[in-house]
C-alpha cells in the first residue's frame, strides 16, 4: 500500500472522536452552493459537515476501503483513487475549491499535487501540519523525532513521507505559482497571531493561481 493510501489515517487519527480544528476554518472559508473537491476525505467527515452546514456539492477521493465504505454510508460522492496518480480524469477549474486536509505531508509527488490542486480548483485550500513548531524542534535538539498530535506517530510507522514548515509551504506555493489569499494558524483549536511557525502545530493556507 502506497504512503498516499496511508493518508487518511493520519487525518483520522488526528483528535480521534474529536471535531477537527482545522475543519470549521474550511468551513468558514467555502461558499455556500460551492462545487467541491475533497482530496484525501479519509471518513468523509469534512465532506459531510460542508454538505450540512455550506450546501455544497462535489466529491471526495480516497483510496482506503473502509473509509470509502464510510463515506458512501454518510450519502457522500467519492471516488476510490490512489493521489499519487494525478487528478488527470478533473478538467481544469471544474470545481470551485479544491480541499487537501492534512493530506499533502503523505504525498511522494508533492510539488505535482500542487500544481494539479491549481489546476482543477479555482480555490485551493490545504492544511498541514507545521513541523516549525517549538515542541517538535526541542525534540529534534533532544535527539528524537517528534511525536504530538499533529504528528502522532513515530518515525518507522509515520504516513507522512514530508515535513515542512510554514516558511517550507509558502515557499512551494509561489514556485507552482500560486498566491496565498489566506492564513490561519493554530494551536490545538486556538489561532495563533504572532510568532505563528514557533508557536502554531497545524497551518491552513487559502490559495488561488497567480
Amino acid at each position: 500500500m502506497s504512503q498516499t493510501a496511508h493518508a487518511a489515517i493520519n487525518a483520522a487519527s488526528l483528535l480521534a472522536g474529536e471535531q477537527r480544528p482545522d475543519f470549521d476554518v474550511i468551513t468558514r472559508w467555502v461558499p455556500k452552493g460551492a462545487h467541491v473537491l475533497d482530496l484525501g476525505c479519509g471518513d468523509g467527515r469534512l465532506l459531510a459537515k460542508l454538505r450540512d452546514e455550506k450546501r455544497v456539492t462535489g466529491y471526495g477521493v480516497e483510496l482506503r476501503d473502509d473509509n470509502v465504505h464510510a463515506c458512501v454510508k454518510k450519502g457522500l460522492n467519492v471516488l476510490q483513487q490512489d493521489l499519487e496518480g494525478g487528478l488527470s480524469w478533473f478538467e481544469d477549474k471544474s470545481f470551485d475549491i479544491a480541499i487537501l486536509s492534512l493530506t499533502l505531508q503523505a504525498v511522494h509527488k508533492t510539488e505535482e499535487m500542487m500544481r494539479e490542486i491549481a489546476r482543477v480548483g479555482k480555490t485551493c485550500i490545504v492544511s498541514v501540519p507545521n513541523f516549525g513548531h517549538w515542541p517538535h524542534r526541542l525534540s529534534v535538539l533532544r535527539g528524537r523525532m517528534p511525536v504530538s498530535k499533529t504528528l502522532p506517530y513515530e518515525w518507522y510507522n509515520t504516513p507522512n513521507v514530508r515535513v515542512l514548515t510554514i516558511p517550507d509551504f509558502k515557499r512551494l506555493a509561489d514556485d507552482v505559482g500560486c498566491r496565498i489569499v489566506e492564513q490561519v494558524v493554530l494551536r490545538e483549536d486556538r489561532e495563533v497571531k504572532w510568532l505563528s511557525n514557533l508557536r502554531g502545530n497545524l497551518a491552513l493556507f487559502k490559495l488561488e493561481s497567480k
